[in-house]
């Protein structure tokens, strides 16, 4: 039986602890759980535990919430006993005597299919970039961003119309079968652990709200995979008869006629969406949301707000997402 202690703070990481106090007790006990300290949230900014926090509670797991992990807090880890420190969504950098306090090592769930989109945003990045496949790596934390020694992968398909919401949930889920492989093999010692290879590594970042634009000299293929991307956050904005308008779902749609359609421009609207042109092909916006209003489906929308065809959409440069080399940090 593993002795864990699970590290996390978001709740794409319930089902990994869901999994291990149901199916995965057989092989694993959770004996408690670091997370961040209590943040204020929402509109009005109230201080509430996350999710991980309430999980724990429900279950009475102990909680430890240290705003950094230092000397103190190694030593409770220590004092815990673990055979194996678990890793997801928490948002601290551990240092190594902390990684190197359980038994096992310490072990981290990362939401990409490793080397590729190491860093802090890989759900929206790969869905952003038109990706039609990622999963979850579990790998040894090392010192170096998402570097480490992967034991196994679980792959899940990303769809067309699949925004990053969507895909998250897919790969939190993804972690049960994965943990039910793996974690029998490492309490054996049976479990191999394969180094990444450095030459195909990239890196993604912390997305801001100005990432939440759309160039439509790009692709629509491009354009649809970037609004999905970025939906819930930080949403693809555009502005439409000078009112901003958030776009929540997108794909490529069909030109109503032969004419050619210029980049940002309106062309018409079928029975999914609106149509507006880009530098190859045509997009068509299936969600879309005004300014203190609610996102609606694109008929219901125009329904309310009519938008001619020839209106231009203005276009922005959009920031990259993907680097060879990490990303500054706060750069983007």
């Amino acid at each position: 039986m593993l002795r864990i202690v699970f590290m996390g703070s978001d709740a794409i990481a319930r089902p990994a602890l869901d999994w291990l106090a149901g199916e995965g007790s057989q092989v694993a006990q959770v004996a408690a759980v670091f997370t961040q300290p209590d943040r204020a949230t929402g509109r009005g900014q109230k201080v509430q535990p996350n999710a991980i926090k309430l999980w724990a509670q429900t279950r009475n797991v102990p909680v430890f919430q240290p705003e950094k992990i230092d000397g103190t807090e190694r030593q409770q880890l220590a004092e815990l006993k673990p055979d194996l420190t678990l890793v997801m969504a928490y948002g601290h950098i551990l240092k190594q005597d902390v990684i190197d306090t359980p038994r096992l090592g310490t072990l981290n769930l990362h939401t990409s299919i490793l080397p590729k989109y190491r860093g802090a945003s890989p759900i929206q990045t790969a869905t952003a970039s038109g990706d039609r496949e990622t999963g979850v790596t579990l790998m040894r934390i090392v010192p170096a961003l998402d570097a480490g020694p992967v034991a196994d992968v679980e792959r899940v398909a990303i769809g067309a119309l699949d925004t990053a919401a969507e895909v998250e949930a897919k790969l939190a889920a993804a972690c049960a079968p994965l943990l039910a492989r793996a974690l029998p093999r490492i309490a054996a010692g049976t479990q191999d652990f394969t180094e990444q290879d450095e030459a195909r590594a990239t890196f993604c970042r912390k997305l801001a709200k100005a990432d939440g634009v759309l160039d439509f000299s790009q692709p629509a293929a491009a354009l649809a995979a970037r609004i999905n991307g970025l939906m819930p956050w930080p949403g693809c904005t555009v502005a439409i008869n000078g009112e901003p308008v958030k776009l929540g779902l997108a794909d490529v749609g069909s030109l109503l006629d032969d004419k050619p359609a210029g980049p940002g421009v309106v062309v018409g609207a079928d029975a999914e969406g609106l149509l507006v042109g880009t530098g190859r092909g045509i997009l068509r916006l299936r969600k879309l949301q005004r300014a203190g209003g609610r996102m609606l489906p694109a008929p219901e929308f125009l329904r309310g707000w009519a938008v001619a065809a020839g209106t231009r959409l203005p276009s922005q440069p959009m920031p990259p997402l993907v680097a060879a080399t990490p990303f500054p940090r706060g750069k983007v």
